[in-house]
């Protein structure tokens, strides 16, 4: 089908006012072309296929996707809000989505052409067998009545020469007796006549006593009997009847044939059976009904002439189980074997307090919000411009097993990224589009490693301790909580590079600020073991002292002027953790290490107070000279 013969007088306006597209004509699809700005750059590619949808894909010399574009001038973007660009984008999808209606109309129509020329096949094959039959019915009462009229026949021929037969004897007496009669009345002696005319008066009297049949024996016409056509009066009016039909062979679940609320359902029927119509029966299977006694749950059924069946309002990722029958003039078939098909997945939950990023890459969790378990997950990111319009170019990241997703990404953009859940029955929709900036590291507080005695604010970036110290059976400690330390980790995304935060502090408050290792012991003080490092703040009766702690030694080191505003600088690639006075832009100390595993950030308060974490946000220069 030419996507171009459906077009109207409106696309061959925008055609025109579009100067920088090329379009050009095929038999079954679209030829890919460019969309080209003022300045010679390609963006993109599309292609429209008969039997596909819309697909955009990079071209060769396309700029970098939106995990590795550049920064460019806004002038350069083609796809400006209200261009001609965008107005051929939405007329060209719109036509698209046409084309997509009437290719899925003709595909209904083609099948329905199939089914009607396989029941006229299947009616011709019927009506020739059924003639065949009559025929050899018909030939062979004909030749049992004839064969029964030879014989009649052959009857009355042997009785009539029979008759024949007698009459020639009477007839041959007759004439002896009138002959001996004659020869005695000539005869001239008296006495041999007196002497033989007693006995010859005496045989013509004899004779004349006898009766001779003159009537026919057997007559002339034939018996006709009616014949006994029962059995071809049955016959010719099995004609019209059609034998049941088999069962049908219900086909299973193809990829993406399925919606939240719908699945469409085929099967076969491999026999030359008639069919007048079929049945589909379905019902959901749950969880917590054992397999024997699924006929408790309600079945509902749909009736359709095609060997294809869209059923709605389903559960959404629910399974249903699914079985058909045939009927025609002369019954019902058996039912098919059942078939376990499933609809497409409820959208994802994206876990936002769980998500973290950094200026390379960003680490996407979710939940599947579906009982029944999905095949994969597959993750949708485009890059958000600085005046706050999404990119026309998506990516995707496909066959993701986990609830969890490893995002590269480039430094200093923004992204909308979004997450579907993918079965056999074809993905779901979109998850809530979530934000994500890659200016600096994003990370929330780790409530599950917090100690007891500290709170953590509802939007996971401030702990607080409070005056109230609790006794020890009080607290609800588990494995993963720091029991000693009133402490708290951070949930640092996993990738080596540079990573920068901020606290907020102040001067009545003792803490501990850096990083540790995810194993690190649970019932120790930060930095008074080999799997951590921090800076310490003590308030003594002279001063405000500072340690930086690792395995429990501290260089000698004394600052003047208490910070109020603490930046962490972590590298992994040169392998040190820095800290600094933010207000003042003064650099405190660096640890020199080498990290064998990923460290988490660790806060810890040692006097009842409050810290406020500052993540997300540009490092400074001189964070990492």
């Amino acid at each position: 089908m030419d996507f171009y013969e459906i077009r109207g007088g409106r696309l061959d306006v925008i055609a025109e006012e579009s100067e920088h597209h090329d379009l050009s004509r095929a038999s079954t699809a679209m030829e890919p072309y460019n969309v080209t700005s003022d300045r010679g750059r390609t963006f993109q590619k599309f292609s429209v296929n008969t039997n596909e949808s819309l697909h955009f894909e990079p071209c060769e010399d396309i700029p970098p996707s939106p995990t590795g574009a550049e920064d460019g001038n806004d002038e350069d973007d083609v796809f400006m809000e209200g261009g001609p660009e965008s107005e051929t984008d939405t007329i060209r999808n719109r036509l698209q989505g046409k084309v997509a209606e009437m290719e899925s109309f003709a595909g209904h129509l083609e099948e329905i052409f199939l089914t009607v020329e396989e029941n006229f096949g299947r009616q011709e094959q019927h009506l020739e067998q059924h003639y065949n039959d009559v025929l050899q019915t018909l030939s062979q009462r004909y030749d049992e009545r004839a064969a029964g009229l030879e014989e009649e026949k052959k009857g009355k021929l042997e009785a009539l020469y029979n008759q024949l037969l007698a009459c020639g004897r009477a007839m041959d007496a007759s004439k002896e007796l009138i002959e001996t009669a004659q020869e005695i009345y000539r005869s001239q002696d008296k006495r041999l006549f007196l002497k033989t005319v007693m006995p010859t008066i005496k045989r013509i009297e004899e004779f004349a006593k006898g009766e001779q049949d003159l009537t026919l024996t057997t007559r002339l016409d034939f018996n006709t009997p009616l014949a006994d056509l029962s059995d071809v009066k049955t016959m010719m009016d099995s004609i019209n009847v059609v034998p049941a039909p088999s069962a049908p062979v219900i086909n299973p679940q193809m990829p993406n044939s399925a919606t939240q609320t719908s699945l469409r359902v085929c099967w076969s029927l491999f026999s030359d059976d008639t069919v007048e119509y079929y049945e589909l029966y379905y019902r959901p299977v749950l969880e917590d009904t054992p397999a024997v006694s699924t006929s408790a749950v309600q079945e509902s059924k749909v009736k359709v002439k095609e060997t294809h069946c869209t059923v709605t309002d389903l559960l959404p990722n629910a399974q249903y189980e699914l079985w058909v029958t045939a009927t025609n003039t002369t019954g019902i078939s058996p039912a098919s074997e059942k078939a376990l098909y499933m609809t497409v997945p409820s959208p994802p939950v994206i876990k936002q307090r769980e998500c973290t990023s950094c200026t390379e890459a960003a680490l996407i969790r979710w939940e599947s919000g579906n009982t029944n378990p999905v095949d994969s997950y597959t993750v949708e990111l485009s890059e958000m411009g600085t005046d706050g319009t999404q990119s026309n170019i998506t990516e995707s990241i496909v066959a993701v097993p986990t609830c969890q997703c490893l995002i590269q990404l480039q430094s200093g953009r923004r992204y909308l990224i979004s997450v579907r859940a993918v079965n056999i029955g074809g993905p779901s929709d979109r998850s809530e589009v979530m934000t994500v900036s890659t200016t600096g590291t994003f990370f929330y507080l780790l409530e599950d490693t917090a100690h007891p005695c500290l709170s953590i604010s509802e939007d996971g970036f401030t702990m607080f301790y409070g005056d109230e110290e609790l006794p020890i059976s009080a607290m609800a400690l588990e494995d993963n909580t720091f029991a000693r330390c009133v402490a708290v980790l951070g949930d640092l995304i996993q990738v080596r590079g540079r990573h920068y935060w901020e606290i907020e502090v102040d001067d009545g408050t003792e803490f501990r600020i850096g990083v540790a290792y995810e194993d690190t012991e649970r019932n120790s003080y930060l930095g008074a073991n080999n799997t951590s490092w921090c800076m310490r703040h003590i308030l003594t009766p002279t001063r405000h002292k500072y340690e930086f702690l690792h395995n429990g030694c501290s260089p000698d080191l004394r600052i003047t002027v208490n910070p109020v505003r603490l930046g962490v600088a972590l590298d992994y690639e040169r392998g040190t953790l820095s800290f600094f006075n933010v207000d003042l832009e003064q650099h405190l100390h660096t640890f020199q290490c080498h990290f064998r595993n990923y460290v988490q950030p660790c806060f810890s308060l040692d006097n009842p107070g409050a810290l406020t974490l500052h993540n997300g946000i540009e490092a400074p220069e001189y964070a990492f000279i």
